[in-house]
Formats: C-alpha cells, structure tokens, sequence
C-alpha cells in the first residue's frame, strides 16, 4: 500500500509584517532508507532554540535527517513504517540507524526488537495511519489512528505486525538525559 505524499506549509511575514504562505508544496527532505524498503521520513520543521525564532526565511528542513533534536530545539516529522516482514534482523537495525546519524541510539542490549532505541528528547508520537505496537523493555501497547503516545526519553521500538505500512506524525522535544 502506497502511502500520500506529505503537503507542508509554512508561513511567515512580508515586508510590512502581514501574514503570508511562505511555502507550499513537498516536505524539503524526504529520506527512503533502502535498508529497510517502505521506510521513509518527512522531515517537516526544526528549532534549534527555546524559545523558537521566528524570525529569517530559512528553510530549517532543508538538511539531512537526524534522529533527535538539539537539546533545546525540536524536531517535526512523519514517518512511514513498513510491516515487520519488510524492516528485518539487526543488521538492518544498524544500517537504519547509521543512515540517520544516531549510532548511539541503539539499544545492542535488548533482545525484545532489533530496533530498540533511546533519545533524549520528549516524543509526542500520533498515529496517522494504520496500526503499530509501542514496544518498551517491559510491555507493549497496540496504536491505531489517533492514538497518541508521550515517550519520555524511554527505550522503545515500533512493530508493525500487519500487512499495511503505519504512517505516525513525530514532534521530538530536546529533554535532558534521566
């Protein structure tokens, strides 16, 4: 099942300091990990700061993808989530993770799910589209469209256990280590 393409618009001021559509179209960076086919980010918006700055034009999408967001910034995005059939073993956990900088996310210790992983950051995590498990060390929760998970700087993983990608919305929150 193909997936829609993801529509992003930002807005901003003009010269006068009235509201506009800045941009309208495809999300800047869009990522199809081929370790793991299905498998894609949409990379929507980041801050670096808190309080964000609205001010500028620049595009703060428009850069390669990482997994987590500085420690006082944020991170928007969406992810397609392929079924566990197609997303595989451990190697294919290193290769996704090295594909998007975050080595060091990785939980090698877990036996539950190659994927386990850990940021720090606070994670509001919205299922768009089909169904997905929330997988922590200990338990685990089945999702469906408009559930909504906080993830507090836990180790955790997504299964899909379907035949039908899941697409989730992310909004990740620069948090301090526990």
């Amino acid at each position: 099942m193909s997936m829609k393409p993801i529509r992003r618009v930002v807005t901003g001021h003009d010269e006068g300091g009235r509201s506009v559509i800045r941009r309208d179209g495809p999300a800047p960076t869009v990522m199809q990990v081929s370790a793991v086919p299905g498998l894609t980010f949409y990379e929507l918006w980041e801050t670096k700061t808190s309080p964000a700055d609205n001010s500028g034009e620049a595009d703060t999408a428009a850069r390669p993808v990482h997994l987590q967001p500085a420690p006082t910034g944020s991170i928007f995005r969406i992810v397609d989530i392929p079924p566990d059939a197609v997303s595989g073993a451990a190697k294919k956990a290193t290769e996704v993770f090295s594909a998007i900088g975050a080595d060091t996310a990785l939980d090698s210790h877990s036996d539950r799910n190659a994927f386990m992983h850990r940021t720090d950051s606070v994670d509001y995590a919205i299922v768009l589209a089909g169904e997905v498990w929330a997988v922590m060390d200990d338990g685990e929760v089945l999702m469906k469209q408009g559930d909504v998970l906080v993830q507090r700087g836990t180790n955790h993983a997504w299964s899909v256990r379907t035949e039908a990608p899941c697409r989730m919305a992310f909004v990740l929150i620069g948090a301090k280590s526990r």
